[in-house]
């Protein structure tokens, strides 16, 4: 590891919660990792749940770009959730990084946000914007209609999108219909997870593989939160994963 990160906070938008906190190393970034936090696209959760894993990056030679986006309850939803999202991202053209390669990881409700920005640029509303090199979703919600279907996080799919349907969600806010990917991805997802079931990252590597995409499913042992302990072994998995694109 290099020695202890810097960190900036940079601003994207005037929303209070249109910001980020940039962590660099202490030397040259191998690259950009943006770390989109969880916590079901409410408002209730922000970028605290992040940090840890920035902070960790950093000081293993990552630059970090930890996120905030507008949440529900707070002004968030779609399409001001995603607008978030794409903007913070673009933002990184703000700044003097090489954006050659930039990695989002992204854990629960992030994972899903990371993975649909790897496919943003194709719809006109946010076309032009940073390319993704690559995806980690740590327990993602990856099929959105199929959370509706099983009340994954209760209502949260439904309060984000404004729909009450499966057939209702668009396709555009949806990983599992902008199969595939023009990038790789893969799928952090602990065994006992009661809260996003491992189906959702199984299901979409079946799916993505069978398109012709570069997926896979990395099952490792615990619940929910174990793929954001940055002391735990999904998160070194999580690590070496990084290891192999920069």
């Amino acid at each position: 590891m290099t020695g202890a990160p810097a960190k900036r906070r940079i601003e994207y938008g005037d929303d209070p919660a249109q910001l980020g906190e940039l962590h660099l190393p202490a030397g040259d970034p191998r690259g950009v990792v943006v770390v989109v936090h969880g916590g079901f696209w409410r408002a209730q959760y922000d970028l605290s749940l992040g940090t840890p894993l920035a902070v960790d990056l950093a000081r293993r030679g990552w630059a970090a770009w930890n996120i905030e986006y507008r949440r529900v309850g707070a002004g968030g939803g779609a399409p001001e959730t995603f607008d978030d999202v794409a903007a913070a991202i673009d933002a990184l053209r703000g700044t003097d990084l090489d954006l050659s390669t930039v990695v989002a990881v992204g854990h629960s409700a992030g994972g899903h946000l990371a993975a649909w920005a790897a496919s943003r640029t194709r719809d006109e509303r946010w076309a032009g914007g940073v390319e993704l090199t690559g995806v980690v979703s740590q327990a993602g919600v990856l099929d959105l209609r199929r959370a509706v279907r099983e009340g994954v996080g209760e209502t949260a799919v439904p309060d984000l999108l404004g729909v009450s349907a499966p057939a209702a969600v668009e396709a555009a806010y949806d990983p599992q219909q902008q199969l595939p990917l023009d990038v790789p991805l893969w799928c952090v997802h602990g065994r006992e997870d009661d809260i996003v079931p491992i189906n959702q990252s199984e299901e979409y590597v079946a799916a993505a593989t069978a398109a012709g995409a570069t997926a896979e499913l990395v099952a490792v042992e615990g619940d929910h939160f174990v793929v954001i302990d940055p002391a735990g072994e999904a998160w070194t998995r999580t690590v070496a994963i990084l290891d192999t694109l920069a």
